[in-house]
């Protein structure tokens, strides 16, 4: 089996970081790209490249790239600046729009608890179990809070009420602008080497070092992951949880209730402690969203497609002998068994 297969069977069998987004998947479909031709040749077949009209509404490919490789760190050295710009955004959009409706659906049920509480309904036991987690996961309460939670609907509400406010949708022209940023369009070490795509930190000995450590902060080190929507994920987490964008939060809930849109320069305001440099950071990051016109992706949607997964392979002969090991996996019914261990909803 090539290396890639053994290492997606251990990426899609491993824990979620985000423990509390998953259930069945449904997608069967493995695209393998062993050149930029292929890739672009694809994008054209998609209708997935060239400029798009911001009068229209972005309609986007559900493709989830499944890694990010060295090659790409060195091809993308020697192609023009936009075309591994349109390329990292092309396939960076979709994780960011799946990680927004998996957000979606947390909110649905968030509401439809809030509701049964209001109209006098018992709480299920699932509903609660789940809320739990969700409070830790997001700040709200430590475990020993959590586990003591009981059923009562005042508090339950209050709960309910918090998490609505940390977890909702994070404008995906924001979020691509971030990744850009912290990851050079992907052609970063970390990166390449730990799909790490915002530059999100690591304590206690885990993840990867930098080149050149602040001793002021100890062993900090750079946060890897397995594939990159886990790292688009955290980052989502980061966001919702973190004390240190609980401006974001709020510059988020006061544009919602004042009826104006939640653009991503809006909420990059929020960001100012994203970065050592503050309001620096945020100036270049509204930089990077203008120039590359990224608001336009504020509200893509999905195509009423199925999920596809996107592979990349060294070259072209890499390409052909994954296409035949995929398709030994598909007749034996272990790549639907993989991608159901992958737990995307």
């Amino acid at each position: 089996m090539l290396s890639w297969l053994k290492n997606v069977v251990r990426i899609f069998c491993c824990a979620s970081v985000f423990v509390l987004l998953h259930g069945p998947a449904v997608a069967q479909e493995v695209v393998v790209f062993g050149s930029v031709d292929d890739v672009v040749d694809w994008m054209r077949a998609e209708n997935w490249w060239g400029e798009e009209q911001h009068g229209d509404q972005l309609q986007v490919p559900n493709a989830i790239i499944t890694g990010i490789s060295d090659r790409w760190r060195a091809n993308a050295q020697k192609m023009p600046v936009p075309q591994k710009k349109e390329i990292f955004y092309r396939f960076m959009l979709p994780l960011v729009m799946h990680a927004n409706t998996m957000v979606l659906d947390r909110r649905a049920r968030l509401r439809r608890m809030s509701l049964d509480l209001a109209g006098g309904r018992n709480p299920q036991v699932a509903d609660v179990a789940w809320l739990r987690e969700l409070a830790v996961l997001l700040r709200i309460m430590d475990e020993e809070a959590a586990a003591a939670l009981g059923e009562s609907p005042t508090e339950l509400q209050d709960i309910i009420g918090q998490a609505l406010n940390r977890l909702d949708v994070i404008p995906a022209g924001l979020v691509l602008g971030q990744a850009a940023y912290e990851s050079g369009y992907g052609t970063s070490r970390f990166a390449a080497e730990g799909n790490a795509l915002f530059g999100q930190w690591a304590f206690g000995g885990k993840g990867m070092v930098p080149g050149k450590q602040r001793s002021q902060l100890g062993d900090h080190r750079i946060a890897s992951f397995e594939w990159p929507f886990d790292s688009v994920r955290a980052y989502f987490i980061n966001l919702s949880s973190h004390p240190a964008y609980a401006e974001l939060r709020r510059l988020r809930a006061e544009l919602k209730a004042a009826g104006k849109p939640v653009t991503s320069l809006a909420l990059a305001d929020g960001l100012i402690r994203y970065s050592e440099r503050g309001q620096a950071y945020v100036d270049t990051l509204k930089g990077i969203i203008r120039v590359n016109q990224l608001d336009i992706a504020d509200d893509a949607v999905f195509r009423d497609e199925p999920t596809r997964y996107v592979v990349p392979a060294e070259d072209p002969a890499d390409a052909a002998k994954l296409r035949e090991e995929i398709e030994a996996l598909r007749k034996s019914g272990e790549l639907a068994r993989i991608i159901a261990r992958m737990q995307l909803e």
